[in-house]
């Protein structure tokens, strides 16, 4: 972990384009006591080839304009160069300067994958298109891609992103501190030594968190899977426990020299801010 000591401590919070008019005003509520905790920065998810694409943008050109540093999700599977460049080029005129670039998944009943396969393509083609005008996050799987041929494979895959100019890393997230900490022991063994910041999911309903994590190889560990089983439609144990095991596993993480925490809040500021007074994180670190 000696590598990922030496950056200072970057908290940031994941949102999702909200789909009616509901839901853009309850992420306002959540942009606005999220932002109270001075995160270094908001990300915005992009569906599958594209499919939340306009969404993605306007809710990405909001929070800007409300001050708060945002990166941009970008999946380039089923997009093309020329799309892939013209919303890039949207983002640099807003004045947006960071990307979490991505390969995404392959929207259902589409046969090809487009002009991109990877992610390590699309991290090339920012660079050869806009230089290092971003700055580029990309994913890491401690547990591995649920589609790799390989744990060897996967790595790989992610030293190659690394190569073709990306800046930092977040993960998929994890229960098992473990799997993070030979993940960084990889990086370090072959010279990877950027920053691999954490995903952490609160824990707020049982069947959504086996849902989440069956489809993207986050694993479960058992005894938690149990516990979590055996509280039923019990929703106040359910989160409680829960909140236990994410503390846990955060406090671990920065002891251990993580270099920050990425929240996946699922457009919900409750529990990822019962989290951060639990950590006694600064509420300013910009």
């Amino acid at each position: 972990m000696e590598s990922q000591k030496k950056f200072s401590p970057a908290f940031s919070f994941e949102l999702f384009p909200p789909q009616t008019p509901q839901g853009i005003e309850k992420l306002r509520l959540t942009r606005q006591q999220l932002a109270e905790l001075s995160p270094k920065f908001f990300s915005v998810t992009f569906g599958a080839g594209g499919s939340t694409r306009e969404r993605t943008l306007e809710t990405v050109l909001e929070i800007h304009a409300e001050g708060h540093n945002v990166a941009p999700h970008l999946s380039c599977i089923g997009s093309t160069r020329q799309n892939i460049h013209s919303l890039l080029e949207k983002y640099f005129q807003a004045g947006i300067r960071q990307i979490v670039a991505l390969r995404g998944d392959l929207p259902s009943g589409m046969a090809q994958p487009g002009e991109f396969r990877y992610a390590s393509e699309l991290v090339a083609f920012i660079r050869q298109e806009f230089g290092t005008s971003f700055h580029v996050d990309v994913a890491a799987y401690p547990e591995y891609h649920p589609q790799a041929r390989s744990a060897q494979f996967d790595f790989e895959n992610f030293k190659r992103k690394i190569e073709s100019g990306a800046n930092s890393a977040i993960t998929q997230y994890f229960y098992n501190a473990d799997a993070y900490f030979h993940f960084v022991e990889c990086c370090e063994a072959v010279g990877v030594n950027i920053p691999i910041v954490p995903g952490i999911m609160p824990i707020n309903k049982f069947s959504q968190l086996v849902r989440f994590s069956d489809s993207c190889g986050a694993e479960i560990p058992r005894w938690v899977r149990k516990k979590l089983e055996g509280y039923g439609d019990d929703s106040e144990s359910i989160q409680a426990f829960g909140l236990d095991i994410v503390t846990d596993l955060c406090e671990r993480l920065l002891n251990e020299g993580a270099p920050g925490l990425h929240f996946y809040t699922l457009n919900s500021a409750d529990l990822t801010s019962i989290i951060w007074q639990r950590l006694q994180l600064p509420r300013h670190i910009n």
